[in-house]
């Protein structure tokens, strides 16, 4: 999403345990609430494993995503039995995806300031019939994405649309992410000259 926009990333992976920090928040919590508790957690693992050249003057995103639908907040359905069960609940209604995001602004460093907000999108599921749903889980894409489908991908052809910000079904909220540079002092021009798409 990054590249689209004109800003070249270095990725990290955090290596965060997903499940545990879901298994503490319990089964109630406020859905917001999870994804911005996993975005805080990634960009915190990756903050305290910084290069020092990276570490001098950086920003950190961590960004986590979940569809929130009948009341349960979706993850990666990781099989394709429980992605068909996922897509079998979801055909022909909407949900809502969450995505937490997480910015640090790094220099010297030192973590100057945090932000961390979350978005929602309502996401609105076409019926796919049953040979093509079992085609698009046979490709594997939906058991590794939130809610076992995506926008950007396979899964945009059984969609009906989306309420919101689109970016953010694709895991990073654009203008969300904009207004939290802004509020990290942060300049989107200055971040294009800076980290170039090559």
């Amino acid at each position: 999403m990054l590249r689209h926009a004109g800003i070249d990333p270095l990725v990290v992976v955090s290596g965060v345990d997903e499940d545990a920090i879901v298994a503490r928040l319990g089964p109630g919590a406020d859905p917001g609430d999870v994804v911005n508790a996993l975005a805080r957690a990634k960009a915190e693992a990756v903050r305290d494993n910084l290069d020092d050249d990276v570490a001098a003057d950086c920003v950190v995103i961590g960004c986590d995503s979940m569809l929130y639908v009948d009341g349960q907040l979706r993850g990666k359905p990781g099989t394709p039995e429980i992605a068909a069960q996922q897509w079998n609940s979801m055909a022909g209604r909407e949900g809502h995806l969450y995505t937490g995001h997480c910015a640090i602004r790094v220099l010297d460093g030192t973590a100057t300031r945090t932000e961390t907000r979350a978005a929602v999108t309502t996401v609105r599921f076409s019926t796919p019939n049953a040979a093509d749903l079992a085609a698009y889980i046979a490709t594997g894409e939906p058991l590794k994405v939130a809610g076992a489908f995506t926008l950007d991908g396979l899964g945009g052809w059984f969609l009906d649309g989306v309420d919101g910000d689109p970016s953010n079904v694709v895991g990073l909220g654009l203008a969300i992410t904009h207004e939290m540079f802004t509020t990290l002092g942060l300049s989107i021009g200055e971040l294009w000259g800076a980290n170039p798409v090559g």
